[in-house]
């Protein structure tokens, strides 16, 4: 089902490296508002900063693909220093592949973390790729946002699903 994640995390933290390499996921097309940081938010948290770290210490490549436009996220890309794909279309695939393409990579070793079911979760799927959901860092309060999420309320993963890892 293209709305179903392949993997469910409470948060980006929470997806080790060890577990990254057990899957073989070589690289990640990274969401930004609400999986790395708050919505909106040009800093991100200091669990974001060290989860990158680490995550690069063990030689996985990282990629940004967001719906937002430029302004929003190459200051966001230039912190993290990292590649990105602004105008991403989610759940179209276009930004998807040409994020895989910059990586290097084989569709079978890329995953995507995201935390919308419509956008980030769709678009992996119908890309081919490995889907990871992490519950999103706090609520949106714009009306929009209220709507989808709203929508997208019975198909979220249920809370059994979270995988933990020892750390």
């Amino acid at each position: 089902m293209i709305f179903k994640p392949t993997y469910v995390f409470e948060n980006i933290s929470a997806i080790t490296p060890a577990f990254l390499k057990r899957k073989h996921i070589k690289g990640i097309v990274l969401d930004v508002d609400n999986t790395l940081t708050t919505h909106n938010n040009p800093v991100p948290p200091e669990s974001s900063m060290k989860w990158l770290a680490d995550v690069k210490k063990a030689g996985i490549k990282l990629i940004i693909v967001s719906n937002n436009k430029p302004p929003r996220v190459v200051p966001f890309a230039e912190i993290l220093g990292l590649d990105y794909v602004a105008n991403g279309k989610k759940p179209l695939t276009s930004g998807m592949n040409k994020a895989i393409k910059r990586m290097g990579l084989e569709k079978s070793d890329v995953a995507a973390i995201g935390d919308q079911i419509f956008t980030d979760i769709m678009g992996a799927n119908l890309t081919g790729i490995r889907s990871c959901f992490v519950f999103p860092i706090e609520p949106e309060t714009s009306l929009p946002f209220r709507i989808k999420r709203t929508l997208e309320k019975p198909l979220l993963p249920k809370r059994s699903r979270i995988i933990k890892e020892e750390r």
